[in-house]
């Protein structure tokens, strides 16, 4: 018989998001001074597909500068760059971060409006736009946002600015799917 009382499985509350902002900060100077660069994940997923492309049609990946660009100059393998492991260690750590919070479920997030099937479209269509986005802004959005806009390049925050809009200007037409 359990009690009524027991929290044990109850998920954890959120951490204080100022807390988390000053941490995030503190991983972005962290990258400035360990790797000589700030954060990014777009390239970690153009380094991935140059690799696939190569793997199967080598002399056409070489030819095209756009993965030439991603192979490196052949010293050492492309899947090396510490992008990729940045890549991962947020695919891990959010696992774990959910793990130890009692957060982890397989669950669609949606609104009681729209059925799992369009939900879910929604969602790769948002992504495949992020990430047409992604490569005109040359950068994604924790690139462009977070190493951009702590550098103060002028794109960086326009690219923000845009991002923001576009949310608050879709958010109308899409915000009768979450109520």
């Amino acid at each position: 018989m359990t009690d009524s009382t027991d929290t044990s499985h109850a998920p954890r509350p959120h951490v204080n998001p100022y807390w988390a902002g000053f941490a995030l900060g503190l991983v972005l100077l962290t990258s400035f001074v360990v790797m000589g660069r700030g954060l990014g994940a777009s390239g970690a997923f153009s380094t991935a597909v140059a690799t696939t492309v190569h793997a199967v049609a080598p002399a056409h990946a070489e030819s095209n500068a756009f993965y030439a660009g991603y192979l490196g100059d052949g010293t050492t393998h492309p899947m090396k760059d510490w992008l990729v492991f940045e890549v991962l260690g947020v695919f891990v750590g959010g696992f774990l971060s959910g793990a130890l919070a009692n957060r982890l479920k397989f669950v669609v997030e949606k609104g009681p409006r729209i059925a799992n099937g369009p939900r879910l479209a929604f969602a790769f269509v948002g992504g495949a736009l992020m990430a047409i986005g992604a490569k005109f802004a040359l950068g994604c959005t924790s690139g462009q946002a977070l190493t951009g806009g702590a550098l103060l390049n002028v794109g960086s925050w326009a690219f923000m600015m845009c991002v923001f809009g576009g949310a608050y200007a879709l958010a109308w037409f899409l915000r009768r799917q979450w109520l």
